[in-house]
This record gives structure tokens, sequence and C-alpha cells, in this order.
């Protein structure tokens, strides 16, 4: 279930974590990782998943998303 963006919970990122599209061709997805986790508060699809030492931000990609950080 995606979450919104949490000021909170920003501050207690540990971790990161990219779902990818099916059928959506990333040509680098490492720079896409970046720019979409530092742009993480206009992603569509984001959730925070608690772990011991905080949370895990995890993104799931949607077209738009990748078009825009592209």
């Amino acid at each position: 279930m995606a979450n919104k963006f949490d000021v909170y919970r920003e501050a207690l990122v540990m971790e990161e974590d990219t779902v990818w599209p099916d059928g959506v061709e990333v040509a680098d997805k490492a720079i896409t990782h970046r720019a979409l986790h530092d742009s993480a508060d206009q992603c569509g699809a984001i959730e925070y998943v608690r772990t011991h030492t905080g949370f895990c931000r995890k993104i799931t990609a949607t077209a738009e998303d990748i078009q825009r950080v592209g």
C-alpha cells in the first residue's frame, strides 16, 4: 500500500528501494533511481517499510515518474 510523503519518516530513512514497472525501458537505472529518491516528495507511489535501524523508502516507479526525472 502506497503512502504519502512523510517528513518525519524521511528523517529516519536508512535504505532505499525502487520497484521498476514492467514494459518500461530505463536507460540508466542507477541515475534514475537516484533522481527518483532525490525527488521522493513528487513520486506517486511511495511506501515506508519499517526496519531495525529506521525506514526503507520504497518507490514504485511509474512511467510518468521516469519521464519526469528522465
